[in-house]
């Protein structure tokens, strides 16, 4: 294969490389822009704003409050949160006082939690209290010897916070009883409020962590949809990687802005996956501001929040952009500050895109990446206008092979396994030698599941996951495409399709739709599908579905569509 045929196709200015050197951890890229950035505001959350000073104090009483339980230097604390204020502060401080990460899923079950929380071996957590009441089910099997509970309001300010606390409480019942014990196994528990531990926290020194390249920064398990989840080993050297690689590439689509401090980012993909997680240390990194969407399943409130000040980033995946577009009043949005829709975390679709582009006038951009990767693999320039169906093209640092099942490299235009290598690829699963040793080639790349071509620019495309393919008589099917072709019939929001056993043909397919247009039909759905797709892609069986199963961040689940058929 040419040598890195992508790099001929990037756009003016953005570099082939990026230069993690310029900070020794990640806890310097914070600081640094705590500093440079004291006055501008940070973040937004139901219009009670944090500054960049406030988010340094309060950080550093947080990473005191934690050193000064005795926690040894690289001990994993987790953090559950959706997205509150509280959650940056909490992920700064457990960063600056020099341990690792562990970001928990607030919707997790008893049994998914017990796992991640056993399996980090984490010993502190930081909640809302909110989710207490999970956590209660399982903490004496762990070894959590320390609880930080946070209610809604804690910073919302003094009398907004202490009404929205006691509307969630009380009004909408959304904080069920709990009982935390007071004994586990290792002992007596430490459970401590949240403005306690600020409290206690400003009475004592944040000392400076040793941090690294190398440091471990965080856990970022894996969604867990092929059996129990496995955690990435992050590196600070990692994520400082991932930060820079994704300032180079979209910094092309913010000139309109007068200063980058003036971005203002949507974050409403919950924090605590990895891509929302890379982007929120973007805006730090840029001294921009987030505005935080703590509910954006609430897609009536997210427009309203929308309506109240320009926005210029707003990452999302396919099904939330879907979702936005179903609403009459986002419709009439003013989006002439938008300059990037980042569409990740799972395929977007043809259909979605043109919809996205006839509405707001800013076009969708695919990328790739993964929890492996911090986020950041592969992505189209963001001065396209036109979707393509590519993930695009690999990122500064960063270096794709397409790979036959021995690990052999093919050449351009062939199908084959999409491996990566790069300063932003985890260095490992948390404790998991045999995984470690299938998930890499003998060449260093990681192996990532994806079944990819490459052509002769450097673009990619991914085909499907090699599990999701579906066998029809022998051909090979892959779900992506059938649910792209399929989202741009009149009608249909939303596919999924799966394959189902068959006695003729070993397996038969099964398309799920959400639809639009009560009308629709599935002759007429067979009809399109037949005008369409060749013979062995057409689907044997059409079922039309009020809503479809997704993960928290609204990947749909095919493997729970195919158990219930």
């Amino acid at each position: 294969m040419e040598t890195k045929p992508w790099l001929k196709s990037y756009p003016p200015g953005v570099p082939h490389e990026v230069d993690t050197a310029q900070y020794t951890s990640l806890i310097d890229l914070l600081e640094e822009s705590f500093k440079k950035n004291a006055k501008a505001p940070v973040s937004v959350c139901m219009e009670e704003w944090m500054s960049y000073g406030q988010l340094d104090d309060q950080s550093a009483a947080i990473g005191a409050w934690l050193q000064a339980q005795g926690l040894a230097p690289g001990a994993r604390v987790a953090l559950m949160m959706p997205n509150v204020p509280q959650f940056m502060v909490c992920m700064a401080a457990i960063l600056r006082a020099g341990y690792t990460c562990v970001n928990v899923n607030p919707l997790y079950t008893a049994r998914e939690l017990e796992h991640q929380l056993k399996d980090s071996g984490a010993e502190a957590i930081l909640i809302l209290e909110n989710f207490a009441t999970t956590l209660e089910e399982v903490i004496a099997h762990t070894r959590i010897r320390h609880v930080v509970l946070a209610s809604f309001g804690d910073l919302l300010g003094f009398w907004y916070g202490q009404w929205m606390t006691f509307a969630v409480r009380h009004l909408a019942k959304m904080v069920p009883a709990f009982r935390l014990p007071l004994q586990g196994p290792q002992g007596s528990i430490q459970v401590t409020s949240f403005k306690q531990a600020l409290a206690k926290g400003h009475t004592t020194t944040l000392k400076r962590a040793p941090a690294n390249h190398d440091s471990v920064a965080f856990l970022q398990y894996t969604g867990g949809t092929t059996g129990l989840s496995k955690g990435a080993v992050l590196t600070h050297g990692n994520i400082i990687a991932a930060i820079l690689q994704a300032e180079s590439w979209f910094t092309p689509a913010l000139h309109k802005i007068n200063h980058i401090r003036e971005a203002n980012t949507i974050a409403a993909l919950p924090l605590y996956h990895i891509f929302a997680l890379t982007l929120s240390l973007l805006t730090l990194r840029w001294g921009a501001h987030m505005t935080l969407i703590p509910n954006p399943r609430d897609i009536p409130k997210f427009v309203e929040v929308l309506k109240k000040r320009p926005f210029h980033m707003l990452p999302a995946v396919n099904t939330l952009f879907n979702a936005l577009l179903q609403n009459p009043q986002f419709r009439n949005l003013d989006f002439s500050q938008l300059m990037v829709s980042q569409a990740g975390g799972m395929a977007a679709s043809e259909g979605t895109a043109k919809h996205w582009l006839a509405v707001t006038g800013c076009p969708m951009i695919e990328g790739w990446g993964m929890s492996e990767t911090c986020a950041i693999g592969t992505n189209n320039p963001v001065t396209n206008r036109t979707f393509s169906g590519y993930i695009g093209l690999p990122l500064p640092g960063i270096d794709i092979a397409i790979k036959d099942d021995d690990g052999r490299s093919l050449p351009l235009g062939e199908s084959g396994e999409i491996c990566i290598k790069g300063p932003n690829v985890m260095v490992g699963y948390y404790n998991q030698p045999d995984e470690n040793a299938k998930a890499f080639t003998a060449d260093g790349y990681m192996r990532t599941g994806d079944v990819g071509i490459m052509n002769a620019e450097g673009y990619t495309k991914i085909v499907d996951r090699k599990k999701d393919m579906i066998i029809v008589s022998g051909f090979n099917v892959f779900p992506n495409e059938l649910e792209n072709v399929i989202s741009l019939c009149p009608g249909v929001v939303e596919c999924a399709a799966v394959g189902v056993p068959d006695a003729k043909s070993g397996e038969a397919i099964k398309v799920f739709i959400i639809k639009d247009d009560p009308t629709l039909t599935e002759e007429q759905v067979a009809a399109y599908c037949h005008d369409n797709l060749t013979g062995y892609k057409r689907p044997k069986y059409i079922e039309f579905r009020d809503e479809l199963p997704k993960t928290n961040v609204g990947k749909i689940l095919r493997r729970e569509l195919r158990a219930k058929t």
